[in-house]
């Protein structure tokens, strides 16, 4: 991710202790720093790191109200006349301020654990490529429900369709005909059971991801902290105290916004009265995008800022559990047999990797690596079978419709005749 990316910027004055003034510029927000500009020299007054900051406090000076204040390690720096307001600034810096102090617990440990940075950084890589296997693993899960929820119900429309032809051949058929009598008590027994599986499939929905949000409702000025989670069936806003502000079901969104890596907006429109849109800001939004892209693919939409994160984020479509598992297979022997080729030219390519890897990573991470490649081989091949049997599903179903709408055809040439 590009540390100087912008994730947002504010009109305000700082107080410069210097020349005891007070200085008109932006106030500018990175995903690891803050940053203040002058206006008019446009000389960068202020740039520390979001780690270095002790504190961030609401306070009022003598002369100037609702001022903001930073203590970054033993400077104290003031900001005032922020726009919108000041409520709405405070908010969204103690929200980065305090996830990257959270990203950055255990952080004193690094500097004795110089040897092992290699394998600690594979092992991160790899652990974040499960946990994404295990996301994308939870939502063809749900997929596959719905797959077999619309199958259940193709079954019972050709059932009903049975039923239909029955009573229409019985209203073909003449008065002395001996057998009407039965046609009508045929198969309405096999009716209850429907209910009990589409609450159950409710019922197991799971949560994929959860992360901490900034919350702006519409036009609003005013933002609160809140909470975004990710389930299989949709998405779901809610305040700091778990209480629900509003949930999308994946059918009711229309369209999601990526403005930023670090910041979305999802609507639903309506006709007749105003949409429903929230604007969802996080320092742990790059983490949800990847998911968002995939459960609502033709909906979601990269606007200029985010077009740089999407491509270099994005890799070519290729078979997912083959492509996931060769990459980690040659991994895995660059690590534990440095000196012999991955395969073919692959191995001249990796030579200089295993090299490194070869003084730079311990036995323990090497068996930690080996445990996590085995776990995303298992994943990867479970996702690849869950695909190919949502293929097959899918052409039943096409199969399906196209054999139930042919019927109705028939049914409603019937119907016309008879009337």
């Amino acid at each position: 991710m590009n540390e100087e990316i912008r994730i947002h910027s504010w009109p305000c004055s700082y107080y410069l202790d210097t020349s005891k003034q007070w200085v008109s510029g932006r106030l500018s927000l990175t995903p690891v720093a803050i940053k203040f500009t002058a206006d008019k020299t446009g000389e960068l007054l202020v740039n520390f790191h979001l780690s270095s900051i002790s504190e961030i406090k609401k306070e009022s000076s003598n002369l100037i109200f609702s001022s903001l204040t930073i203590l970054e390690k033993n400077t104290k720096h003031w900001f005032s006349s922020l726009q919108p307001n000041r409520n709405v600034v405070f908010n969204i810096l103690e929200h980065f301020w305090r996830e990257q102090l959270l990203s950055n617990q255990g952080a004193g440990a690094e500097a004795g654990a110089l040897q092992s940075t290699k394998g600690k950084e594979l092992t991160g890589l790899l652990a974040g490529s499960q946990r994404r296997l295990e996301d994308t693993a939870k939502v063809l899960h749900y997929q596959g429900e719905q797959f077999d929820n619309i199958m259940k119900g193709l079954n019972k429309i050709e059932g009903d369709m049975d039923v239909a032809d029955r009573l229409l051949t019985e209203l073909e058929s003449p008065s002395w005909w001996p057998f009407s009598s039965k046609l009508w008590k045929a198969p309405l027994e096999a009716k209850p059971k429907e209910t009990a599986t589409v609450s159950d499939s409710k019922n197991q929905e799971g949560i994929i991801i959860r992360i901490p949000v900034i919350i702006t409702h519409r036009t609003d000025s005013n933002v609160k902290p809140g909470k975004l989670t990710l389930l299989a069936s949709g998405l779901e806003i809610s305040d700091c105290n778990s209480q629900v502000i509003h949930r999308f079901e994946s059918k009711d969104v229309d369209d999601i916004r990526v403005h930023t890596p670090y910041e979305i907006s999802v609507r639903q429109r309506f006709i007749g009265k105003p949409d429903t849109s929230y604007r969802l800001l996080s320092a742990k939004m790059p983490e949800a995008i990847p998911i968002l892209e995939m459960q609502f693919s033709k909906k979601i939409q990269f606007l200029e800022d985010a077009l740089g994160f999407v491509g270099a984020r994005k890799s070519p479509q290729v078979d997912l559990g083959t492509s996931i598992w060769q990459a980690a297979t040659g991994l895995l022997g660059g690590v534990m047999q440095p000196g012999s080729p991955v395969g073919g030219r692959e191995g001249m390519d990796n030579e200089q990797v295993q090299l490194q890897s070869q003084e730079k990573i311990s036995e323990s991470e090497t068996k930690e690596l080996k445990q996590i490649l085995k776990k995303l081989k298992g994943l990867a091949l479970e996702t690849e079978a869950e695909l190919e049997r949502q293929d097959e599903a899918l052409d039943s179903i096409t199969t399906s419709v196209d054999r139930a709408t042919l019927n109705i055809d028939k049914q409603n040439r019937r119907i016309k005749k008879l009337t």
